[in-house]
């Protein structure tokens, strides 16, 4: 018997997609290496905004430094225990802007431990603008198009 998910309210799709990211916590990050191969990683997001746009911290050591510099365009797949699915398309940049490094780094303690100081020379934050989000359904089969709020500056996360 084909299973029959439940159906999903596209008013709902925001407060849906944002659930998942909630639950999943730690979505796939995929780019692509200098021979044009895929690659596909866990992050650790360190803010996520009510607009979907996703702060990753980073060091610069880390293969994906190379290939977020040589290609921006990535995509994080978050996937909940009930399997319900987001995946976010969109343009990984960095972030030098301090206020927004100071409260990313204030919010989070791992960052204080295990790096010392937002000045180390290895970390680097990225954030992942949106320009796609897209919301899929245990079983459904098919990914809905969530809106993206722009302009918003509040966090969700």
């Amino acid at each position: 018997m084909k299973p029959n998910p439940e159906a999903v309210d596209p008013t709902q799709l925001p407060q849906l997609a944002h659930a998942v990211i909630r639950e999943a916590k730690f979505p796939m990050l995929a780019t692509v290496d200098t021979t044009g191969q895929p690659r596909v990683r866990p992050v650790s997001p360190v803010r996520v905004d009510r607009d979907f746009t996703v702060y990753v911290a980073n060091l610069r050591v880390y293969q994906k430094t190379a290939e977020i510099a040589a290609n921006p365009q990535v995509e994080l797949a978050y996937l909940a225990p009930n399997h319900d699915q987001v995946r976010i398309t969109g343009r990984a940049e960095r972030v030098t802007e301090r206020e927004v490094i100071d409260a990313i780094w204030e919010k989070n303690p791992l960052l204080r431990q295990y790096l010392g100081a937002p000045e180390n020379p290895e970390f680097l934050l990225y954030r992942i603008v949106p320009e796609r989000v897209r919301f899929m359904r245990e079983w459904a089969l098919e990914y809905y198009e969530v809106p993206c709020q722009e302009n918003v500056s509040d966090t969700e996360e």
